[in-house]
């Protein structure tokens, strides 16, 4: 059973990915940091639709919650899969923040810091022990990094060192056969940064080839299809989902 942990999997692009997992057969192990209820509604409809899938509680902003985290995977893993190992890993949790650069308070700055950056490097290198031969990584960017949106520098720096983090990933973890992808959302319809109104909605949807906003299950897909066996040859890639997001 190919299990796969993702971060921030109560709502939007990781509820999605959570459910697309499953349908491909994958045994989940999803996160949330307060919202327990929409946490358990995921499983609820992963579970109604014949998968398996397990809601743990963790703030991925916080490194000394890892170790008991690894923990209680492992323990996860055994009582509901009868397995020992991990089939991949999403790091998809975060917040948004729009504060011109003038504005921005080192509150801001580090609480952006360590969700986006330091709490994907050190949970990844946490549960690194429990990662089977040939699992795979993706991590969430954002096409802010290659388009600048004024408002938005703390957050794209921080997912544009999480982009050159996978790719070192990739190389580092490869012996094993551990995969490791970015996957670049552009404007997509989630509550991330409070969400889109009708007016900033239709602007980007100007700006994008294909004349709309994303839906988290059109990322979803593609992250699923990466931790799948179709996605066994892509690895060190950095992948926008965007729809042709300022070309």
């Amino acid at each position: 059973m190919n299990v796969i942990v993702i971060t921030g999997g109560s709502r939007g692009i990781g509820a999605s990915t959570a459910e697309q997992c499953a349908r491909r057969g994958m045994g989940v192990i999803l996160t949330y940091k307060r919202d327990a209820d929409s946490a358990a509604s995921v499983v609820q409809r992963i579970e109604a639709s014949g998968g398996k899938a397990v809601a743990l509680e963790l703030d991925v902003a916080d490194v000394s919650q890892f170790d008991s985290f690894r923990e209680k995977v492992r323990q996860t893993l055994l009582a509901t899969w009868g397995v020992t190992t991990l089939g991949g890993l999403v790091n998809n949790a975060g917040h948004g923040l729009f504060n011109p650069l003038e504005s921005v308070t080192e509150a801001q700055f580090d609480g952006l810091l360590n969700v986006h950056l330091k709490g994907p490097f050190f949970l990844t290198q946490t549960l690194l022990s429990l990662m089977g031969e040939g699992a795979g990584i993706v991590n969430l960017t954002s096409a802010t990094t290659r388009v600048a949106t004024a408002g938005v520098a703390p957050y794209a720096a921080f997912k544009g060192g999480l982009d050159v983090l996978t790719r070192y990933m990739a190389k580092e973890f490869a012996p094993r056969g551990i995969r490791a992808n970015s996957v670049s959302p552009g404007a997509i319809r989630t509550e991330l940064g409070g969400g889109l109104n009708d007016e900033f909605e239709a602007l980007l949807a100007s700006q994008t080839a294909l004349g709309r906003v994303g839906e988290p299950q059109d990322v979803a897909r593609v992250i699923a299809t990466l931790l799948s066996e179709e996605g066994g040859w892509i690895n060190a890639q950095s992948i926008e989902v965007a729809g042709g997001y300022f070309i």
